[in-house]
């Protein structure tokens, strides 16, 4: 079976957690525990999220200056080799010799007439007291809007149109190889339009789900999964009502709301996933990725005609 997992950013740094390479390290290497045994008798590809250290690297790089600071895009290349990097050790330390694994840096297209670039709405980096968030706003021009508790810089989160690597990528799942590719959703490259089309990167962080689910869509895959920290999509959340939604289509989940920050862009990933490929995809949590992958946890999604009641 050719398997999408798409980890959240909490398989690299949980909400609160010190943003050191230690507790990285710690994260990614129960991930790679978790994740390993499904590259036995499977094709595997694995994306992850990159908020916090594309922000970590934006606010060291601010540090420094004589120059001017990286763009997001130039961030995200970054963070997609190191994430990848660590990603790699743990898997190579859980896996037999004889299974491959690379990572790909990968770029991922959109439009420069997309909407989002009028409404920036992705949070990247850690979050500030309301009062320091707007001394940084003064400081860099970085716009920052309430997350929960916190204030984080949010820039435009365009949607994805095509994956440039595609083609490497089913090279190397042709071969047997373990591809951890898309990280963070990927590198925003845009055509500038004119007579002679030229591709730039753009200051900007696109969707990991979603581009998790396009690339699913784009390699064929017969199974999409994201990887979060809760059991799977739940309805009436934060309520002593609250239940997790086991089987279900994306008819059904259409009828119910979910919040634009957390499960929304998730549920409305496996959704598109679902639709374009009549396969199935699921949301659940890391520790039950085994079980997730078999059908019996985890929010399962069908398309419709299979199974599925919310």
């Amino acid at each position: 079976m050719r398997i999408v997992v798409a980890l959240g950013g909490n398989a690299l740094l949980k909400r609160g957690e010190p943003m050191t390479a230690e507790k990285q390290w710690e994260n990614v290497r129960a991930a790679a525990l978790a994740i390993a045994p499904l590259a036995s008798g499977n094709e595997l590809v694995l994306s992850h999220g990159n908020g916090p250290q594309v922000g970590l690297l934006a606010l060291q790089a601010a540090c420094y200056t004589a120059v001017d600071p990286y763009p997001l895009d130039v961030l995200d290349a970054q963070t997609e080799g190191m994430i990848g990097y660590m990603i790699e050790q743990e898997l190579g330390n859980n896996l037999p010799e004889y299974i491959p694994f690379a990572t790909l840096l990968t770029m991922v297209e959109v439009d420069p007439a997309d909407p989002a670039f009028l409404d920036p709405s992705k949070f990247v980096g850690p979050g500030y007291q309301r009062s320091e968030a707007e001394k940084i706003s003064r400081e860099k021009g970085w716009i920052f809007k309430k997350d929960e508790d916190s204030w984080r810089r949010v820039v435009p989160s365009p949607r994805p149109k095509r994956i440039l690597e595609i083609r490497p990528i089913q090279w190397l799942l042709e071969k047997g190889t373990v591809v951890i590719c898309a990280g963070g959703g990927g590198i925003p490259v845009m055509f500038r339009p004119g007579e002679r089309q030229i591709l730039t990167g753009v200051e900007a962080v696109i969707d990991k789900d979603l581009a998790s689910a396009l690339l699913a869509q784009e390699i064929s895959a017969d199974l999409f999964v994201m990887v979060t920290d809760v059991q799977g999509v739940y309805l009436d959340w934060r309520t002593s009502e609250a239940r997790v939604i086991e089987e279900t289509t994306p008819e059904e989940l259409c009828k119910y709301e979910f919040p634009a920050g957390s499960m929304g862009p998730k549920v409305e990933a496996a959704c598109q996933f679902v639709r374009m490929t009549g396969n199935r995809a699921a949301i659940g949590a890391l520790g039950d990725i085994l079980a997730i992958v078999a059908g019996r946890s985890g929010t399962q999604v069908h398309p419709v005609g299979g199974q599925g009641h919310a």
